[in-house]
């Protein structure tokens, strides 16, 4: 199930520009995480964590410093992390997660966007209920030995482990984040990125034109300054 969601938000990214569009997310990823708890990495695990996935990102560390410094100051806004949960054509359940200092605006915006992609913004806990709160470490297969760590990486929270050509995905639960991004950090390894992600309980099957009319809508969903990312359930 979380290979195949993976694969497919992997081709869906690749239709549009993903460094931009990621480099705006860590930068407020960065901002909430120093609003939070302090700018020093060493005493913040959220700001390491985004600081590592900038790394992921090819984000230039005179950026990532420039992002922990604007933070520091009055200057950077207050984000506030919502979120919004929805239909897209075809009945397919999406998650969208926002970081906006306008939450008003973003309501109007994301709600506007369903109902101009043929869906439709649902209720809180309309679909999450079809979601897993999971989290996710990617890994560049040259730099993670699994046949050596496999047995720990289980111990310290592993669910599930993925090994595909170019990445190794690990899995954990929601309430192991923590426990795993500690032995990672532990063990001096290097994520690609890690994350907590919505993922699908089961996925949805529709014919190539109608997995066309989704991916539009979730595109337009993405394609918002406020959104962070987007779930849905499309095999």
């Amino acid at each position: 199930m979380g290979r195949v969601f993976e694969k497919r938000k992997h081709k869906m990214f690749a239709r549009f520009d993903k460094m931009a569009k990621g480099f705006t997310r860590i930068g407020k990823d960065i901002a909430i995480a120093v609003k939070q708890g302090g700018p020093l990495p060493e005493n913040n695990p959220r700001l390491r964590m985004a600081i590592q996935n900038a790394k992921g990102l090819n984000m230039p560390k005179d950026r990532v410093d420039a992002a922990i410094k604007r933070a520091s100051t009055k200057e950077e806004k207050n984000f506030e992390e919502t979120i919004y949960e929805g239909y897209a054509p075809h009945g397919v359940p999406i998650i969208v997660e926002c970081a906006t200092d306008n939450p008003t605006r973003t309501v109007a915006n994301v709600r506007l966007l369903f109902s101009k992609n043929g869906g439709s913004m649902g209720n809180s806990g309309s679909v999450a209920f079809l979601f897993e709160r999971k989290g996710v470490f990617k890994f560049d297969p040259s730099k993670l030995n699994l046949d050596e760590l496999e047995l720990d990486l289980i111990d310290a929270g592993a669910e599930d482990i993925s090994k595909e050509e170019e990445e190794i995905i690990i899995y954990t639960q929601f309430t192991e984040f923590g426990h795993m991004q500690k032995f990672i950090e532990s063990k001096h390894l290097e994520a690609k990125s890690s994350e907590l992600q919505y993922i699908p309980t089961t996925t949805k099957e529709l014919s190539e034109a109608d997995q066309d009319e989704v991916l539009k809508c979730v595109e337009a969903l993405e394609s918002d300054d406020d959104v962070q990312s987007v779930y849905h359930n499309l095999a």
